[in-house]
């Protein structure tokens, strides 16, 4: 079955009544489990973004404070759970705090990328991320995150 395009979902979805719009969530979040992450972000965090930040970053220390060494694998997973986090939300401050927070956490714990180029490409790629973030708020806020920035 070929997926219909979002504004054809759109026009159906006005047409439903309020009780067949609440069982159309509900299955849809049955089935997956990041559409259910969504409708949780959605539904009780998205009015407190400052929150859900701060949220995500303890659960990056939470990741990171493993005993003993931090593998490549570890910073794969806890990179591409922070990339579907931040999709969630979408709001560019948000993003940089938690970017920021997890470079800061990696030069901190003093981990030591060695002769492993793919996890020293994965800090370099979250940098740049973030530079390219930076470009996109306002003004007055690049100051701030320049100035995080300094040091990673």
């Amino acid at each position: 079955m070929k997926a219909a395009t979002i504004s054809q979902l759109k026009k159906e979805l006005v047409k439903l009544h309020h009780d067949d719009l609440l069982d159309v969530c509900v299955r849809m979040a049955k089935f997956k489990v990041e559409s259910k992450e969504l409708l949780t972000y959605l539904l009780m965090k998205s009015d407190d973004e400052l929150g859900y930040a701060n949220d995500l970053c303890s659960d990056i220390d939470q990741h990171l404070n493993t005993p003993g060494r931090i593998h490549k694998k570890t910073l794969r997973k806890v990179v591409r759970w922070m990339d579907k986090s931040l999709r969630f939300s979408g709001d560019k401050e948000t993003e940089l705090q938690v970017r920021i927070h997890f470079c800061r956490r990696i030069k901190h714990m003093r981990i030591s990328f060695g002769n492993c180029r793919l996890s020293a490409n994965m800090y370099a790629a979250q940098l740049k991320k973030i530079d390219k973030v930076i470009d996109k708020v306002h003004p007055d806020l690049q100051f701030d995150y320049n100035q995080q920035m300094s040091g990673l």
